[in-house]
Formats: structure tokens, C-alpha cells, sequence
């Protein structure tokens, strides 16, 4: 197994790892602001480790800025869907989590 190879598995596992920690902060926050939180960033990262894993095993320069382009797409659906689902809760009137106290 090369340097490459082995790179390119850390990189796929850490990813793996930041996609389950979303998921967990997805069943386990309390409201949906904190939720699209953990969706938006942590599910991000897991899915940018993946693609460099994956860039890392591509044959040539095209699958690399494929995979880029798949990255800063799926970056750019995220963060729109986030602000939208937020911005429609805010406006239903669903209060964002103060803690045990509030």
C-alpha cells in the first residue's frame, strides 16, 4: 500500500466519522437550529474529507474538478437549504433552545 493509498483511506474514514457525528447531532439536538448547525458544518466537512480522499485515487485532472465542482455545489445547495429551513422556522415561531434555564 503506497503513502497515496493510505492518505486517501485516512481521509475517507475521518470523513465517514465527521458524516456520523452529524447524523448523532441530527437524532440528539434539541431544536431544528441547532440541527441544520450540526448538518451544515460537520456533514460539509465529512463530505470535503471524502472528496480529497477520492481526489487522491483519481485517474486524472477531469475526476478531480468534477469532484470539486461536486464539493462546492453540494457546499453552496447546503448552506442555501440551512438559511431557508432557518429563516422559515424563525418565522413560524419556533424559538431557538435557551438550555435547562430558559
Amino acid at each position: 500500500m503506497t503513502l497515496i493509498e493510505l492518505a486517501s483511506a485516512g481521509l475517507l474514514l475521518a470523513g465517514a466519522a465527521f458524516f456520523l457525528a452529524g447524523t448523532v447531532g441530527l437524532l440528539r439536538f434539541p431544536d431544528v437550529y441547532c440541527r441544520l448547525h450540526a448538518l451544515a458544518k460537520v456533514d460539509n466537512l465529512g463530505l470535503g474529507l471524502v472528496v480529497l480522499g477520492l481526489m487522491l485515487r483519481a485517474e486524472g485532472l477531469a475526476q478531480v474538478l468534477k469532484l470539486g465542482l461536486v464539493w462546492l455545489l453540494a457546499l453552496a445547495a447546503s448552506a442555501t437549504v440551512a438559511y431557508l429551513v432557518a429563516r422559515r422556522a424563525l418565522r413560524r415561531g419556533v424559538a431557538p433552545w435557551r438550555g435547562e434555564d430558559g
